[in-house]
């Protein structure tokens, strides 16, 4: 009888137990954690409202609430360039929801995406981010949950094309992507810091916006909080670049724009991010907003990763700066439109009529050559979630043909960024 000769009989060896951990790995249902929560986690009431700020913080509202729909009923769509998927119902319903959820089975969810019955989450649920919790602050978010009233109804279903159909193939994505523990403070940082850089990286998730992503749906953590596209809207350069970052802005500045949604001579929040300051950092404590700041701080320059012409985000231009005449040329259509539909609001040069957030003096959209938010702010409008009308700017799409917005468009980023506004109508019609 012929035996293998010994190295290859390891090797072989080697190769069969690295099958069977392969194929545990992609077909053995997720076990689900050990969770206890420590003795320092409070109780009663003090849970609630702890889990009430951690939930605010994690933004949880604006991803699980649908337009027009209930808060935390599920349903908005998430489109991607694979399909459309949509969020699920958190309400503490037990058919629709997660009120018959254990507590393992929520921790696990949060931290390692992975649902109720075993099956792999899809990263638009930040589990990227929230891997970095703590079990207790998964807890008192559950805790918080579970007092929410009940609502019925289940989100459409996933459409998703093949492969990404197959949820299984997640788990090598995770095993590639994901965090390797829980938050872990840097001793040789202040309390202030550790606390900014725990909302910035975890219960904020800033990063899942204002990181790129490679090609697939990774986040790229050499380019980390540089800015992205998301949905078609431009999220900022946020790292300290002084370029077409956060390198120019005043602490002060910073501050007052992740508190309000605008600031001096740095214009207005729309989109996504107003969203997330009116539904979650508007909410936070000076102190968390002040901890964001001093961390944010810190985070190495990288150049702006968007494609195209770099932004110029903090100087009003100068002819913004000039009194408007009505002999200014260039753009016929866009100066016509301005003066009779948006000057009554922003002001010929800018510095906002009636409220300080209609100011257009320094904002990143008006000083971006591509238009890509200014466009998207024209047909959609911005108001917050309650509908308040004196922040509130209407949505223009029906009221302009695509040509007309471009021109519009291109008259605010000459007038205001003092460049060359590259927005076509096709532009705006895929912005549609």
């Amino acid at each position: 009888m012929r035996y293998l000769p010994k190295f290859l009989f390891v090797i072989s060896g080697l190769v069969v137990v690295v099958g069977l951990a392969a194929l545990a790995f992609f077909f053995w249902p997720h076990r689900l954690p050990q969770v206890t929560a420590s003795a320092s986690q409070p109780h009663g009431s003090e849970l609630i409202a702890r889990g009430k700020y951690l939930t605010t913080a994690a933004d949880c509202e604006a991803c699980h609430t649908a337009p027009g729909g209930k808060p935390f009923t599920g349903g908005l769509a998430f489109k991607l360039p694979f399909g459309t998927i949509y969020s699920p119902n958190i309400t503490p319903d037990t058919k629709d929801g997660v009120g018959s959820w254990s507590d393992a089975e929520f921790v696990r969810a949060v931290r390692s995406g992975v649902g109720r019955h075993g099956e792999d989450l899809y990263p638009a649920f930040p589990y990227t981010s929230y891997a970095l919790l703590s079990t207790d602050d998964i807890l008192a978010i559950k805790a918080y949950i579970e007092t929410l009233k009940p609502v019925s109804g289940s989100a459409p279903q996933n459409e998703l094309a093949f492969p990404f159909n197959q949820r299984w193939t997640l788990r090598s994505w995770k095993l590639l992507f994901m965090p390797l523990g829980p938050f872990e403070q840097d001793t040789s940082k202040s309390e202030q810091w550790n606390q900014g850089a725990y909302l910035v990286e975890a219960l904020a998730h800033c990063g899942e916006c204002h990181t790129p992503r490679g090609l697939m749906f990774q986040r790229e953590q050499g380019e980390a909080l540089s800015g992205s596209l998301v949905d078609g809207w431009k999220a900022w350069n946020i790292t300290s670049d002084k370029e077409t970052g956060l390198g120019k802005w005043s602490d002060e500045a910073l501050a007052a724009y992740l508190s309000r949604g605008y600031a001096a001579d740095h214009g207005p929040a729309a989109g996504p991010m107003r969203q997330a300051i009116d539904l979650s950092l508007s909410k936070l404590p000076q102190s968390d907003i002040q901890a964001i700041v001093t961390y944010l701080r810190t985070v190495p320059a990288k150049p702006a990763s968007y494609e195209g012409p770099p932004v110029n985000p903090v100087a009003p231009a100068a002819q913004a700066s000039k009194p408007w005449t009505p002999d200014e040329g260039g753009n016929a259509v866009g100066k016509r439109i301005f003066e009779g539909t948006c000057a009554s609001c922003h002001g010929f040069d800018g510095s906002g009529q009636n409220i300080a957030r209609a100011a257009l003096s320094g904002s990143h959209s008006v000083n971006d050559p591509s238009g890509s938010n200014l466009v998207r702010v024209i047909l959609q409008g911005t108001v917050d979630q309650s509908g308040t009308s004196t922040t509130a700017m209407p949505a223009f799409a029906k009221g302009y043909s695509d040509a007309e917005i471009a021109a519009l468009a291109n008259y605010v980023i000459g007038h205001f960024g003092g460049m060359k506004g590259q927005v076509t109508p096709n532009v705006v019609s895929a912005a549609r």
